[in-house]
């Protein structure tokens, strides 16, 4: 994958990415994404960080599904990690998720795979 983006690959068809910003969503549609999942709660670390509906109309302008799990990044309930299964069996794949870094959205994958 050819990308300035920080995505990282966990499967053939899901990926984990850093923050992204409304305007990355136009290239991960090029990408060949077809949905994106945000796993950042709004203004995590503070006012400069893109909102999630911010996020959520520039994906559905792309052509993107779009969802919005906003989950801690110490930790995450069994209901989150049940929603995160839930979403990764109803989007349609390849599905990019994405957080402060990717870890927690590492995590929330790895935990909604084993259950």
């Amino acid at each position: 994958m050819n990308t300035s983006l920080p995505i990282r690959q966990l499967t053939a068809d899901v990926c984990v990415a850093a923050q992204l910003t409304p305007e990355a969503m136009a290239e991960v549609a090029a990408l060949g994404f077809r949905s994106v999942v945000n796993n950042r709660p709004d203004f995590e670390h503070g006012p400069d960080q893109p909102t999630s509906a911010a996020v959520a109309a520039a994906a559905q302008a792309a052509g993107l599904e779009y969802r919005h799990l906003p989950v801690d990044g110490a930790h995450q309930t069994p209901d989150e990690i049940a929603e995160f299964a839930q979403l990764l069996r109803d989007l349609p794949r390849p599905l990019l998720a994405f957080c402060r870094s990717g870890a927690r959205s590492t995590r929330l994958y790895t935990a909604a795979t084993q259950t």
